[in-house]
C-alpha cells in the first residue's frame, strides 16, 4: 500500500514537471524567459494556480481558457499525462520494490535524478521537432553535457563503467551520428535534418550498447510505417518533411524499457 502511495506522488510529481515542459517548449520558441508568469497564449491574461493544476484545469476548463473561451491545446494534457507515466516507469525501473527504494544507495538516487532530467530532455524535443520541425541545439547540447557528466561520475566515482567501455561508447556513438550527419550533408538537408545527426549523438551516448540499434530499427521502422500512412490518408506526399526526431525519441523509450528483452529474443531466434 505504501509503495502505491509512493508510486502515486511520483506521477503527480511527473505531471507537474509535464506542465512546465509545455512552458519551456512554448518559451523556447517564443525565447521568453522560462521564469516568467504562465499567461494564455491568445489573450495574455496571466494565469491563476488554479488555471494550472495538471490535467484537472484542462477537464474543469473544459479544454478552454477560462478568460478568452479560446480552446488550449491538447498538446497541454497529452505532454503533462506522458511526462507522468514516463516517469512512473523510470521509478519502476530502479526502484521496483519499496525495499529498494528504502535501501537506496547514492548511486541509485543519482541514476533516478538523471534518467529523470535526460526523459524530460527528450521530451521537449520530441514535441518542439513535431510542431516546428527543428531540433533546439540548446536542450541538446544540454543533454549531451549532463550525459558525459553522469558518466564520468561511472567511470571515476562508481567505478560501474570502465575507460575502455566509455571510449567505445563515445567512438560509437559518434560512427553512427557521422553516418546521419552524412545523409543530411549529400541529401542536402532533403533526407535528414542537421539536428537528427547531433541528436543521435545524443541518445547513442545515452542507451547502453545494443539498445541504440533497437532505438534506430523502431525509429526507422515506426518513420516508414507513418509516413505511408500519411501519404495513403493524403496528409502527405512523397517529397513531403516529415520530423524524424519524434520516431528517435520513440526508438529510444522502447529501447530503454523494453531493449535488453528485444535483443535477448532476437538472439534466440
Amino acid at each position: 500500500m505504501i509503495f502505491i502511495l509512493l508510486l502515486f506522488f511520483v506521477f503527480i510529481f511527473g505531471l507537474v514537471i509535464g506542465s512546465f515542459l509545455n512552458s519551456v517548449i512554448y518559451r523556447l520558441f517564443k525565447r521568453e524567459s522560462l521564469w516568467g508568469r504562465s499567461y494564455c497564449p491568445y489573450c495574455h491574461h496571466r494565469l491563476a494556480w488554479y488555471d494550472l493544476i495538471p490535467l484537472l484545469s484542462f477537464v474543469l476548463l473544459k479544454g478552454r481558457c477560462r478568460y478568452c473561451h479560446k480552446k488550449i491545446s491538447w498538446q497541454y494534457p497529452l505532454v503533462e499525462s506522458i511526462t507522468g507515466l514516463l516517469f512512473l516507469f523510470i521509478f519502476i525501473s530502479v526502484f521496483p520494490n519499496l525495499q529498494s527504494f528504502l535501501l537506496a544507495s547514492t548511486y541509485s538516487l543519482i541514476r533516478l535524478v538523471y534518467l529523470l532530467t535526460i526523459i524530460s530532455l527528450l521530451i521537449v524535443i520530441f514535441v518542439y521537432d513535431l510542431k516546428h520541425y527543428i531540433i533546439p541545439d540548446k536542450i541538446v547540447v544540454s543533454g549531451i553535457l549532463l550525459i558525459l557528466f553522469y558518466r564520468f561520475l561511472n567511470l571515476f566515482k562508481f567505478h560501474s563503467l570502465s575507460a575502455k567501455s566509455f571510449v567505445y561508447l563515445v567512438i560509437f556513438s559518434f560512427i553512427i551520428s557521422l553516418i546521419f550527419w552524412l545523409i543530411w550533408f549529400f541529401s542536402k538537408g532533403r533526407w535528414m535534418g542537421l539536428g537528427d545527426a547531433k541528436l543521435v549523438f545524443l541518445l547513442s551516448l545515452f542507451l547502453n550498447p545494443g539498445q541504440d540499434l533497437v532505438a534506430l530499427f523502431f525509429a526507422f521502422s515506426l518513420g516508414a510505417i507513418i509516413g505511408l500512412i500519411l501519404i495513403g490518408l493524403k496528409k502527405k506526399r512523397m517529397k513531403s518533411e516529415l520530423p524524424f526526431g519524434p520516431f528517435l525519441i520513440t526508438g529510444t523509450f522502447i529501447a530503454l524499457f523494453w531493449g535488453e528483452k528485444i535483443i535477448q529474443w532476437y538472439l534466440k531466434i
